[in-house]
């Protein structure tokens, strides 16, 4: 049982099961809430993409294929039922895919599902799994010896700057849970070589991650696959201390081609594929696994 640091508690969380303790700014980690981490006699699988739900396309099905023989649990980085995250996107173009692996799935929200009003459906959709808080879609749960942290980034909605309520939660999961190796994920990129540019928005959660020495950071909204050099929050090469970033917006949705190749970028392939993660004390190893052509693939160690 994976024990889920909730942001948000509210009546509607408990549906299908597990529910929660309501939180406020004072009070941003209840106790009770998490276990401690239990060490792991072997390695974790940490799998996933985001951008993936497009209807009439048979991409989100042949990216599903690839996790029905890939266990372990599975990340979504947002954009996950294109056009518009309603209800019925999610039920036409996400469900018939990735929906038969709802129960390992853990979601943050991009920004088509913000064009419904308070992503509503993503968070009725995912209530089945019990994963993600109703509401604000922040959260942390173990995956082996690593601590992750599932974040949102619609700022709009939810803010992202450094006073923010947001950012004060991460602060104290962070300081709760001084794992070795962490990583985290939410849908819109800091660092992309893709066209919908740097979002300068996430800097500032950046920090705090690079000042807690957190390890990796996977994101989307790009529709391609990109990694990273270990930097620093200001995009300085960092081999010491810096954070590793992968983008895998490669899910199912139109893939987009690069628009320029940005500073510590070691790998761009645009085809549809997941990341595969596979977690151990002290060391990850990453896979690209497209569905077809060359992959990427690679190791590292946590700080």
């Amino acid at each position: 049982m994976v024990a889920i640091v909730a942001a948000l508690a509210c009546a509607q969380c408990g549906r299908g099961g597990g529910a929660s303790t309501p939180t406020s700014p004072s009070n941003p980690l209840p106790p009770g809430q998490t276990a401690p981490p239990v060490p792991t006699s072997g390695p974790e699988i940490f799998v996933g993409a985001g951008d993936i739900g497009w209807c009439n396309s048979p991409a989100p099905e042949q990216t599903a294929r690839l996790l029905d023989g890939i266990g372990g649990k599975i990340f979504a980085a947002g954009d996950l039922a294109y056009p518009s995250g309603s209800a019925d996107d999610f039920r036409k173009c996400y469900d018939p895919a990735w929906g038969r692996h709802i129960f390992r799935t853990y979601p943050v929200p991009g920004n088509h599902e913000y064009q419904a009003p308070g992503a509503t459906p993503f968070y009725d959709y995912f209530a089945a799994n019990g994963t993600v808080p109703y509401g604000l879609g922040y959260y942390s749960y173990q995956v082996g010896d690593w601590h992750v942290v599932a974040l949102n980034s619609n700022w709009d909605a939810v803010p992202v700057v450094s006073g923010s309520a947001q950012a004060q939660w991460l602060r104290a999961d962070l300081t709760m849970h001084p794992s070795k190796c962490t990583l985290a994920y939410w849908h819109h990129a800091l660092f992309t070589s893709g066209p919908d540019g740097e979002q300068t928005a996430m800097r500032d959660i950046w920090r705090i991650l690079y000042d807690a020495n957190a390890d990796v950071i996977v994101n989307a909204h790009d529709h391609l696959y990109e990694r990273f050099a270990p930097q620093d929050p200001d995009g300085r090469s960092d081999s010491a201390r810096g954070i590793r970033e992968f983008l895998a917006g490669t899910g199912g949705a139109v893939l987009y081609q690069p628009v320029k190749r940005s500073v510590n970028s070691e790998a761009i392939i645009s085809q549809y594929g997941v990341l595969k993660f596979t977690l151990q004390a002290g060391s990850y190893q990453w896979e690209f696994i497209p569905v077809s052509g060359p992959g990427d693939a690679g190791t590292g160690s946590c700080h």
